[in-house]
């Protein structure tokens, strides 16, 4: 029981150090903070208030919509208090019974607030009403059917557009939890699946990565986040994927890659964050988003290949079977990159065993003639 649990509590604190140490977290955020900002910088973000609008959480947006309107009826509704108050139509002051009001049924602050309700919200319940009698409550009248109409815009775009905003469109965009390294095409692949969940397109994608990770350079600087540029291409090239299944990216280890020194024994001791970003273009609303995912070494499995996604069944019908989208199996595969390169075969094998289906079993009856040495 206390063994189960110790094993929880370190797997935990794995995934929680794994999560600090990213700079980009599984499913796209950034794991970065901002410090010593001057409070003057904290005005761009005021004169910028659209965009601050619809990028804070939706809490505050919530908290924005709900305080914006009823500071207005409670300001307005001040004002009504004191148009009826200058006119002598509150219950206190015992207006006379011939006394003309400005507003019918504002008698105090509750029904000057009600009323102020009803006129930006134009209830109109029938109770209380304006009159002509006071050309200042018509001015005010006016001033705030304006107000409340800016508010009513301002507030139903900030909220459209938060509803409507491209990341959203990015989270029906999955990447596999883990990359594998195994030969593909005569070259040894670092590799990683997408897959785009919806059925419409995502018009002009473009993949592309990013190797974040310490430097020390000759000059004795330290660069913490330096960052090497990391090419992705699939059969069909690079640029403009036909995004309708999905994807196996792959990144070819040759002498300009940075992953060239590395080897299967070295891998997990490395640090550094392969950032992967893709960039496209949603074909139901035309606007752009960006997927964003990372991997750090012990998210690499060297010597693995991801399993078959793609078939066809007999009614000539394209299936994807998602079961197997981050489903691994093992391939012969070069220690090093250094010797899938230099030294032919030269590879480590998983311990289990497989069938090869594509090879059937013969028996031999006869022995051939063979040269004994």
């Amino acid at each position: 029981m206390f063994g189960f649990v110790n094993k929880r509590i370190e797997h935990w604190l794995a995934e929680r150090k794994c999560r600090r140490n990213r700079l980009v977290t599984k499913d796209g955020h950034c794991n970065i903070e901002f410090g010593n900002i001057m409070y003057s910088t904290h005005l761009s973000f005021l004169a910028d208030l659209w965009t601050t609008s619809v990028e804070i959480r939706w809490r505050y947006v919530l908290l924005l919509f709900t305080a914006s309107f009823t500071l207005t009826w409670l300001i307005f509704g001040l004002l009504w208090y004191w148009i009826a108050l200058n006119n002598g139509d509150l219950t206190w002051q015992n207006p006379p019974s011939n006394h003309s009001p400005c507003i019918i049924g504002v008698y105090g602050l509750t029904t000057a607030f009600l009323y102020s309700l009803e006129t930006q919200t134009t209830i109109g319940y029938g109770v209380r009403a304006l009159t002509d009698l006071c050309p200042g409550a018509v001015a005010v009248v006016i001033i705030q059917a304006l107000f409340g109409a800016i508010i009513n815009c301002c507030m139903c775009g900030v909220i459209l557009s938060k509803i409507s905003l491209p990341k959203k469109r990015a989270k029906t965009i999955s990447f596999s939890d883990m990359a594998v390294i195994s030969p593909k095409n005569g070259f040894l692949s670092l590799s990683i699946r997408v897959a785009n969940l919806r059925k419409t397109l995502m018009i002009g994608s473009h993949i592309y990565g990013k190797l974040l990770r310490t430097t020390n350079r000759a000059d004795g600087e330290t660069i913490i986040m330096d960052q090497v540029n990391i090419d992705f291409i699939v059969d069909a090239g690079k640029d403009n994927l036909f995004f309708v299944c999905p994807l196996t990216l792959y990144h070819i280890i040759d002498k300009s890659s940075p992953f060239f020194e590395m080897a299967v024994d070295t891998l997990h001791n490395q640090e550094f964050e392969l950032v992967v970003f893709l960039d496209c273009t949603a074909e139901t609303t035309s606007s752009a988003c960006q997927v964003r995912t990372s991997f750090i070494p012990q998210e690499i499995m060297w010597g693995y290949n991801f399993l078959p996604i793609i078939s066809r069944s007999k009614e000539g019908k394209y299936r994807v079977d998602f079961s197997n989208f981050a489903k691994v199996e093992p391939v012969a595969t070069a220690h090093c990159a250094s010797c899938f390169h230099n030294i032919k075969g030269h590879h480590h094998y998983s311990r289990d065993g497989h069938d090869n289906q594509g090879f059937d079993m013969i028996e031999i009856n006869e022995l051939p003639n063979v040269t004994k040495m």
